[in-house]
């Protein structure tokens, strides 16, 4: 078995205790810390990851829930008066976007989930920078520096994304998703 075989093996069943106190630490932390390596290798990697110049990991913490209506305080009752409803983006899509408005001049290139306490979701969202010479240099990575890949997480194109516009359905059953739902309504499809 292979190094990365075995972080994965050991990341399927990660000990509490260590856990605990990460989250504990990470709890008390700012919301978005860049960090030197990535803490899960194998997945970052798997990504599309590399240890060179350019590339950016950062964690990011979201709030878990906040999915209720605000309810109003005065006037005639409303029909829909404090229903839970679901959202058309994950908490993951939610924290690559948070992400790319603290670093705007970096591009998303995917994300992964590190763990969840009580009140927050964690994630490692990994960055690249379109204008560093080793990125533009790297024939795997330098399709990220043309101009339509700019802003891409907020256009629905990352990994996470493509899931909650419903893109990992192919063939029969998904004709109604491509090129977008939105797009067949306005065909009258």
């Amino acid at each position: 078995m292979g190094f990365y075989k075995y972080i994965s093996k050991a990341w399927k069943s990660p000990s509490t205790e260590l856990l605990r106190e990460r989250y504990v630490e990470w709890r008390r932390g700012p919301r978005f810390v860049r960090l030197e390596r990535p803490t899960r290798l194998d997945r970052a990697h798997a990504l599309g990851y590399k240890a060179k110049p350019g590339f950016i990991v950062v964690r990011a913490r979201i709030l878990k829930g906040r999915r209720k209506r605000p309810r109003p305080n005065k006037g005639r009752k409303p029909t829909k008066m404090g229903i839970y409803f679901t959202p058309g983006k994950s908490l993951q899509l939610i924290a690559e976007e948070r992400v790319q408005r603290k670093y705007p001049n970096l591009e998303v290139l995917n994300s992964y989930w590190m763990g969840d306490d009580g009140r927050h979701q964690y994630y490692e969202v990994i960055l690249v920078d379109p204008a560093h010479p080793q990125i533009k240099a790297d024939k795997d990575i330098n399709w990220i520096c043309y101009r339509q890949h700019t802003k891409r997480v907020h256009r629905g194109l990352t990994s996470a994304g493509k899931k909650s516009r419903g893109l990992r359905n192919k063939g029969n059953g998904a004709e109604k998703i491509r090129p977008s739902i939105r797009a067949r309504k306005r065909r009258g499809k």
